[in-house]
This record gives structure tokens, C-alpha cells and sequence, in this order.
């Protein structure tokens, strides 16, 4: 395993302690997974109960269960929710039913073409009930007489999500979005609370911030439509930037998946980001979106949301299936995407417009800024500044010069720093 920092370790023992946890959209897994995070950040954890309205939608029953099998016979469990949580379709109604194999068959769910893969099922909107199982256990079942066993609930109760605000010396904000519904799955679904919940560690500890951060644990699709009705209005007043987070925490190539136009300053900041430390990201349309950004970016809410990820939800062959466990990610996946997101984050914090000061080329040698001694590096470093300083007429953003003159943001901090205390920009 390569080398990694105490943050990737870190992050990567949270996502083992919640990997066991089953859960959906509602329920108690959430509740759970989400009070584990509130043992390292500050996180308000808040319900919204069954029934409410946000938007076109309409928050389902709350679903919880407690165990599930299909047994054989002999009295053997053949399909057992407590050895995989997988094993369960979501929502399952509660069964207690002895049935033939002909008729179990038509609530089995497996892929052909992944023998050994249990696939991850759902039925959210639409009562049913049903297991999910490798393919090879599938073949193996014998005709006979099968007791199927959910025992489920769907009662009136509540959708449940976390919501940390960190204030900062404005009200402009950074959003940062991730999702808690889906049962054990690593790079899916735990990479991004993991990655998620230690920047906001790092936020938490930063002596000043310029913007205030919205930072939002939430079951996908319903949660994020729940709390956009919910703070739609404030958003839209102060989000200035923002960045849904989800599969994270492989070591495979970066991606890029932009908002609804993208033209937004995260999708320049990700970009600049992204094309300078990791020039091999692959960029997708967001024609191929599948995440929060649908809701986010969606017509008349249209934040200004982009998504940084490893490898794409439904790229990579292990999704949404029994082998997106623990071994898929690793701490230095996880490190790589903090550091690609603390990056962009760093670089929204400092992303001002400068002016020069004076008229023409200001003297650097009389301010200490030209060396005195000549060498190819030294050069490199003051053609960068005049560069810097040539486009800075008060019209360029620093991510507006470093399209223009080819320079990572990161390697213009020091010229900025080195100009502000000269007195040479504003």
C-alpha cells in the first residue's frame, strides 16, 4: 500500500466503522451512521417527517429492518441479510411465506455476467419485496420448498440528514454536499462522508475564513430535495460555490463531471485544480450526471455545483454491487481527494482580482524582487511575477491569469504575498 498521511488512515477508519450499517434513505441506519460523524464534527442532526412535501415530492414511510432469509428445507439459510445487507432489496415489505422455487425466483435478483457479485436492489416508491444474490449461489439453489422470511416495517415516521454550518467573515458560501443511503458499499457511499467529514475537520480548525461553509450529510435524491425546499431561497443568495462529493476513495484516474452549463466558478476552480495536478482526469458532460447535481443544478434552482470524483458512479465495474467493499478504496485514495478538494477550497478562499499600482513596469530590483544573480530558475520565477503582473489590470481573477499565462493558482500565492508586501497590487 503506498504511503499515506495520518488524514487518509483516518478517513479510511471511519469508512471501515460504518460499513456494516444498513442503510437507506430513511430509517435507522441513517440515524446511526450520522452519530457516529457527530462524534467528530459538530453535525445537527434534524427529521423531517413522512409525508412533507418538497417540490414534485413527497417524503416516503420510514423503513427499518431487523432481519431477513430465505431457508431451505433442511433448515438451512441459503440467503441470510445478516451475512450481507446486500442481500435485501430496499424497502422490502415485511414476508413470512413458505413458497416453491419457481415462485421465489421471481423476486431473485443477480447478474449474469458478475457470477460472484451480489448486486444492490431497491424499490423505493413501489411496494415489494425481494433478496439479491451472487449468480453462483443462484444456480445452486435445488427445487424444493424455501420459507422466505423479511422482517421489515414501513411506519409513518421520518427522513433524517445532518446539516453543519461553519460561519465565516461573510455570508457568501461554499456548499459542500454528500449522501448517507446506501448500505455497505465503500467508494459509493462511504468514501464521500469519510472525505467529507475530515474536510470540515480542517475548516473547523483554520484561524480565519473568508467564506462560511454549508456542509450537508444527506440520503440521495429525496434528502437533497428535501433540504433544498427547506433553504432554497438562502442558497440561492449566497451560494457562490459548491461541490457534491461522491466516490471518492479509490486510487484510479480523477473525474470531472461539470454543472448544468459549466460555467459556474466551481467548474473553473475543480478545472484549474484538476489540469494542473492531475492533467489525466477524465471530464464527463453533465448529459451523464446520476448524483445530487441532478436537484443542485436543476432548472430555477441552478446552483453553482460541480462534482470531483475518482473513478464515476457506473464506470466502474464493482458499482452498486458486493464488490465495492472496503478493499476498492484505500487511505491513500481518500488522501488524494481531500487534497484535490482542500485545494479547490484553498483556492475559492484567496480567488480575488488585483491591480497593479503603478504606471508601466515597476522596478523589482530596488524592492528585493529580482535576483542578483542570474540562473535559469531565477528567471523562471521573475518572468512568472511580470507575467502575473501583466494581467493584473483589476478585470482578471487569479483563476482568469492562470488560464492566461499557464500557472497553477498554488504557484501564484507567493507572487501575490511577495506583491501585497512590496506594495506593488491591491
Amino acid at each position: 500500500m503506498p504511503d499515506t498521511t495520518m488524514t487518509g488512515e483516518a478517513m479510511y477508519r471511519l469508512a471501515e466503522e460504518l460499513f456494516p450499517i444498513c442503510r437507506s434513505i430513511t430509517g435507522e441506519g441513517v440515524r446511526q451512521t450520522l452519530k457516529i460523524i457527530q462524534e467528530h464534527i459538530p453535525l445537527k442532526i434534524k427529521e423531517v417527517p413522512s409525508g412533507s412535501s418538497a417540490f414534485d415530492w413527497t417524503v416516503p414511510n420510514e423503513w427499518n429492518i431487523v432481519e431477513a432469509y430465505v431457508e431451505d428445507q433442511e433448515g438451512n439459510k441459503v440467503i441470510d441479510f445478516k451475512k450481507n445487507n446486500l442481500h435485501v432489496v430496499g424497502y422490502s415489505v415485511p414476508i413470512d411465506q413458505v413458497m416453491s422455487l419457481q415462485e421465489l425466483q421471481q423476486h431473485l435478483y443477480s447478474i449474469e455476467s458478475m457470477p460472484e457479485a451480489i448486486p444492490y436492489v431497491t424499490s423505493y416508491y413501489k411496494e415489494r419485496w425481494g433478496f439479491c444474490l451472487s449468480h453462483q449461489l443462484r444456480l445452486s439453489l435445488k427445487e424444493g420448498q424455501y420459507r422466505v422470511c423479511i422482517n421489515s416495517s414501513l411506519t409513518q415516521g421520518s427522513l433524517t440528514y445532518g446539516e453543519l454550518i461553519i460561519p465565516g467573515e461573510t455570508e457568501k458560501e461554499i456548499f459542500l454536499s454528500t449522501y448517507v443511503c446506501h448500505p455497505s458499499m465503500a467508494n459509493n457511499e462511504l468514501s464521500g462522508p469519510a472525505v467529507v467529514t475530515y474536510l470540515a475537520k480542517w475548516l473547523l480548525e483554520l484561524p480565519r475564513r473568508k467564506y462560511t461553509y454549508r456542509i450537508v450529510f444527506v440520503p440521495e435524491t429525496i434528502g437533497s430535495l428535501v433540504y433544498l425546499s427547506k433553504n432554497l431561497k438562502e442558497m440561492k443568495k449566497n451560494v457562490v460555490a459548491g461541490f457534491n462529493i461522491s466516490c471518492v476513495g479509490d486510487e484510479r484516474a480523477y473525474s470531472f463531471l461539470p454543472s448544468r452549463y459549466g460555467n459556474t466558478l466551481a467548474d473553473r476552480v475543480a478545472l484549474n485544480v484538476l489540469t494542473h495536478k492531475h492533467p489525466e482526469f477524465v471530464r464527463y458532460s453533465y448529459l451523464e450526471r446520476g448524483s445530487d447535481e441532478r436537484q443542485y443544478c436543476s432548472p430555477g434552482v441552478d446552483l453553482p455545483m460541480a462534482s470531483i470524483m475518482r473513478t464515476k458512479y457506473g464506470v466502474y465495474p464493482e458499482y452498486h454491487t458486493s464488490l465495492d467493499d472496503l478493499s476498492l478504496i484505500s487511505p491513500a485514495g481518500l488522501q488524494g481527494s481531500f487534497d484535490v478538494l482542500k485545494d479547490c477550497i484553498k483556492l475559492l478562499e484567496i480567488n480575488r482580482k488585483y491591480r497593479i499600482k503603478c504606471l508601466g513596469e515597476p522596478q523589482l530590483g530596488r524592492r528585493g524582487l529580482y535576483p542578483t544573480i542570474s540562473t535559469r530558475e531565477s528567471g523562471n520565477t521573475v518572468r512568472n511575477m511580470m507575467n502575473f503582473i501583466a494581467y493584473a489590470d483589476g478585470s482578471n481573477d487569479l483563476l482568469d491569469i492562470s488560464e492566461i499565462i499557464g500557472l497553477p493558482v498554488d504557484q501564484m500565492y507567493p507572487i501575490v504575498d511577495a506583491l501585497l508586501k512590496a506594495d506593488l497590487i491591491e
